[in-house]
């Protein structure tokens, strides 16, 4: 769920963790009975996967697949930011206005983003390029298909490629999707998709694990080169606030004119790359013409059943290209940059790769002068992060960094990541929040005239959102965590913003999802609190946390002194991953 996260490789030795894990075994010290149930539940996993390993390893094949490249796979590109489209047209007299700058609009309430796909799909009348590091095909993915299917009925070249890591449906719809003759599929760095079930899956993950563990974490949607959405959501229903689950508060932006040509640029250099296979190639079953025609009906079905259900229908019925050439869409100009990732960066690793759109968001936030606003689902800053973020409250600004608690990420093992850095990071005076796991009202059943919110939902709720506010002036918005994983394995997208109105709105999103009715604040306990929790199983927490609870009464303020509401699985598992070296993967 979620980015479904992998963790591997060992952690450097001297890390601040140790303490810290120290007191996380503690906390399983609340009673030895129930530590007794916890541990040995454990230890019989890691035996079954150490002998998974060594078998794996034992039978290995020596064979490598061949580069895709290789393969009977045409080299395609973007169509030419000059071809006359109904998009080009509509845009071309707000660029002449807006010389060097292009058109922005946030999507932060999940319905909006996807009915703004699905308008992308309709608008788009020569090509669609879709590039997903996560592409269910759950209702919201089956709704997308069916949009993009619709596209290429009418023409369109559709092009979407998906990291292998979480694309388990290679048998259904996109297969045969796959046979249209306007529509290409491709799968990026496959480590298991061309094989035979489970097993071999499974030996890929043992025996190539370098490859196996950087993955193509970019999110970008293209219509004709000439609009984007980019952002954290994948093609899923809890990044669409639909899930019953499990839902992400995400934010994506909606991004019309020069920069796009950048986007599909880096889009290309990843659809052309040897890492980059057809599902032909990979899927072998045939599929004849009664097949996608079965699938068509499928989809189609699927669209009248679920489209208004889903609030998947753009509200605005007029075209897009309508819509933009009579200044109905709200769009904010203003100077922006893309930075994205090589595909290099996995396809050919190498110490000395410095990740374009990390380099640039650090370079920025060296040149914060008051605030910086961090929203990073997956936090681990490391030493260098502390002491980035500690030398800019040296010289005033305020930093404050927004991500998900234990009781609410889905990813544990970076939870572990970053806990060790909480008290350094109080130290050096940044302000910490973390995300609460459940909010009172639907996202799904907000009416069009709700705020625009980061917070709401009945379902279990998580921090998805990864954007970085400087000086509320610049806004870096895409697919990048503040994390080694972001740094040194996956690809990754970003947009660089340079408008005071857009960084706003994010800023006051910041604040209403940080209000201490959503999330949890952080501080260092006092001498006293930290004498009254050293006799409470021997606990050496610094860290107090506190939020705003509801009761008959009204609502009141409710501290903590460990992990609020995370439970004694979660708490469990953080200590087993502090324990264990996998610091580098997170």
């Amino acid at each position: 769920m979620g980015e479904r996260r992998t963790v591997i490789e060992l952690r450097r030795p001297g890390n601040p963790a140790r303490q810290h894990a120290q007191d996380a075994i503690a906390r399983l010290s609340w009673t030895r009975r129930t530590a007794a149930r916890v541990i040995p539940c454990v230890i019989p996993r890691v035996i079954q996967y150490t002998a998974l390993f060594v078998l794996a390893t034992l039978i290995a094949a020596c064979a490598t697949r061949p580069p895709a490249n290789a393969l009977d796979r045409p080299v395609t590109h973007a169509l030419p930011a000059s071809a006359d489209t109904p998009l080009s047209e509509a845009l071309a007299p707000l660029e002449k206005t807006h010389p060097g700058a292009s058109g922005f609009v946030l999507l932060p309430r999940g319905a909006e983003a996807l009915q703004m796909r699905v308008a992308l799909a309709r608008a788009a009348t020569k090509t669609l390029d879709m590039q997903y590091y996560i592409a269910d095909e759950d209702v919201t993915g089956k709704l997308m298909l069916a949009a993009a299917l619709y596209a290429a009925d009418r023409g369109v070249h559709v092009r979407l490629l998906v990291d292998d890591l979480n694309f388990k449906d290679i048998d259904n719809t996109m297969a045969a999707l796959n046979t249209h003759p306007n529509i290409e599929v491709r799968v990026f760095n496959p480590f298991g998709s061309a094989q035979q079930g489970m097993f071999e899956r499974t030996e890929n993950v043992f025996t190539k694990i370098d490859h196996f563990t950087r993955r193509m974490h970019n999110k970008a949607m293209i219509a004709d080169n000439q609009i984007a959405v980019v952002g954290g959501r994948n093609l899923s229903d809890e990044y669409f606030g639909m899930s019953q689950t499990l839902v992400f508060r995400d934010l994506d932006v909606f991004a019309a004119g020069p920069v796009t040509h950048d986007i599909s640029a880096s889009f290309d250099t990843f659809w052309n790359s040897s890492d980059s296979y057809p599902l032909s190639a990979l899927n072998k079953q045939r599929f004849e013409t009664a097949d996608l025609d079965a699938t068509r009906d499928a989809l189609r079905a699927h669209w009248r059943d679920n489209a208004d259900a889903y609030n998947a229908k753009p509200l605005d019925k007029t075209p897009l290209a309508d819509g933009i050439a009579q200044r109905q869409l709200d769009l904010t100009w203003a100077k922006a940059e893309f930075r994205g990732d090589s595909p290099s960066k996995i396809t050919a690793p190498s110490d000395a790769y410095r990740s374009p759109p990390m380099h640039a968001l650090v370079e920025t936030l060296q040149t914060a002068q008051r605030e910086v606003l961090i929203l990073s689902p997956y936090f681990v800053p490391h030493d260098g992060g502390v002491k980035l973020l500690g030398e800019l409250t040296k010289r005033g600004a305020r930093v404050a960094v927004l991500t998900n608690s234990m009781a609410s990420t889905d990813a544990i093992s970076v939870q572990a990541g970053y806990s060790p850095y909480r008290v350094p990071l109080l130290e050096n005076g940044v302000e910490l929040y973390e995300y609460k796991p459940v909010h009172e009202t639907n996202e799904g059943h907000e009416s069009d005239e709700a705020p625009e919110s980061l917070t709401g939902s009945e379902s279990r709720t998580a921090l998805h959102a990864k954007v970085y506010v400087i000086d509320r002036s610049t806004l870096v918005i895409g697919s990048m965590n503040l994390d080694p994983r972001s740094a040194k394995l996956n690809t990754e997208l970003a947009l660089f913003i340079h408008s005071p109105p857009l960084a706003n709105q994010v800023a006051q999103l910041f604040d209403q999802a940080a209000t201490l009715t959503a999330s949890y604040r952080l501080r260092l306990a006092t001498p006293a609190e930290r004498a009254q929790l050293q006799g409470l199983a021997g606990s050496t927490s610094r860290i107090v946390w506190t939020s705003e609870e509801p009761s008959p009464n009204g609502p009141y303020l409710k501290t903590w002194t460990l992990d609020p509401e995370a439970g004694l699985y979660r708490n469990a598992l953080t200590g087993l991953f502090l324990l264990l070296p996998v610091d580098s993967e997170l």
